[in-house]
């Protein structure tokens, strides 16, 4: 028996030692795979960086390009506005002058008397002022829309642009009778022999169309602001997503640092632990040595502690008997002192209530003793009263 124990331990040392060696080469294997993932992450993290770089310069352009039209759009001359502008709406304001043209053609035709004058004049009055009604009413509706865009190239003489303004100098102008000759680059090829009122009606339609021409720019370029502004709020993103990104990308190499660090700390512990191993197993070795002494001396240990145990069992069971009568024991006295305190609460109960029948005699003695006192003296004061009417009754007599 001693000897099949003796080669079942020993059987186990053995297998216990060869584990150890296999955990040791597992666990620097797997700190090896964790190097080489940290690395591929690390390779993984540059490539990104690299793409977002490549996305905020690819954002960064595209909102330079933006920037430069804008600039181009505001750089151009208002005079190439206007004459796009023209070229678009020949073909509009010929229709209007030839219509004019048929409606006024004896006016034109005729020589100017000192009849007609007065009512063209009036005429023209009452036109301009209604005309002035609407365009004032025009101007101060579309006078924030050019504030919004107050950055557009405008030219220096165009601040104090008024549309009545305009028709009123030009009806001053009639009325004086010294309206100068409209041979600028208006006028080309419209003829020549059409009167003034067609002449002014010509201008305003033309300022109708140079304002609405100019509300369309102002509008372009406010949406171009507002364009440039969202591409500039991107960017600004791009660029705090660029930092973050450099930001966990140094966390990471430091992080990739320390995981070095620490791989080396683990190879030196592992060759410390080697170390170790080997000297284990020669405490090991002449450990098995003492055991097979110890064996020897175990066999009768063993039949010691059966006789022992055979002996514990019989004072346990003798240490169950009389734990089980102290238990008895104290269930009979915790009954007697259930039943010793019902006594005691109705002993108590008793002398309470003949506490209350002494107290009440108590006061029916007192209310007796007060009753009595009164009775004495009722007597007292009927003897007085009757002494003093016979000592009246003797003085009367």
């Amino acid at each position: 028996m001693a000897t099949a124990s003796h080669q079942s331990r020993k059987m186990a040392g053995r297998s216990v030692g060869v584990p150890r060696r296999g955990a040791a080469d597992t666990q620097s294997r797997g700190q090896l795979a964790a190097g080489r993932d940290l690395l591929a992450r690390e390779q993984e993290y540059k490539r990104l960086n690299a793409e977002l770089e490549a996305k905020t310069a690819n954002l960064v352009r595209q909102a330079d390009e933006a920037i430069r039209e804008q600039q181009e759009v505001r750089a151009r001359p208002f005079s190439t506005v206007i004459t796009s502008c023209k070229e678009e709406d020949g073909y509009s304001t010929r229709d209007l002058l030839s219509s004019e043209g048929m409606d006024h053609t004896w006016s034109e035709t005729k020589p100017k008397t000192k009849n007609t004058g007065p009512v063209n004049k009036a005429q023209n009055r009452l036109y301009s002022a209604d005309k002035e009604r609407k365009t004032n009413a025009s101007v101060k509706l579309k006078h924030p829309r050019v504030q919004t865009a107050s950055d557009v190239a405008i030219p220096d003489d165009f601040s104090d642009f008024s549309l009545a303004k305009t028709i009123s100098r030009i009806e001053g102008q009639l009325e004086e009778d010294s309206l100068p000759e409209c041979r600028d680059d208006i006028f080309c090829g419209v003829s020549n022999d059409i009167g003034t009122e067609a002449q002014i009606r010509f201008l305003k339609a033309k300022l109708h169309v140079m304002q609405e021409e100019l509300d369309s720019v102002v509008c372009e370029c406010s949406k171009k602001e507002d364009e440039i502004q969202d591409l500039k709020s991107k960017v600004k993103n791009f660029e705090e997503d660029c930092v973050r990104q450099q930001r966990t990308i140094t966390s990471q190499q430091s992080q990739i640092e320390k995981y070095k660090n620490l791989f080396e700390e683990a190879n030196e512990k592992c060759d410390g632990l080697q170390q170790q191993l080997s000297s284990i197993e020669r405490e090991l070795e002449n450990k098995r040595k003492l055991q097979k002494q110890a064996a020897t001396s175990q066999s009768a240990t063993e039949v010691r502690l059966n006789r022992a145990l055979e002996e514990a069992e019989k004072y346990k069971e003798e240490l169950n008997k009389l734990r089980q009568s102290n238990k008895d024991i104290a269930n009979e006295d915790h009954q007697k002192i259930e039943v010793l305190k019902s006594e005691n609460k109705k002993l108590e109960r008793q002398r309470g209530e003949l506490m209350t029948g002494f107290k009440k005699q108590l006061k029916l003695i007192d209310i007796l003793k007060r009753q009595k006192m009164h009775i004495e003296a009722a007597k007292m004061l009927s003897f007085s009263e009757e002494e003093f009417m016979k000592a009246l009754e003797w003085g009367s007599s």
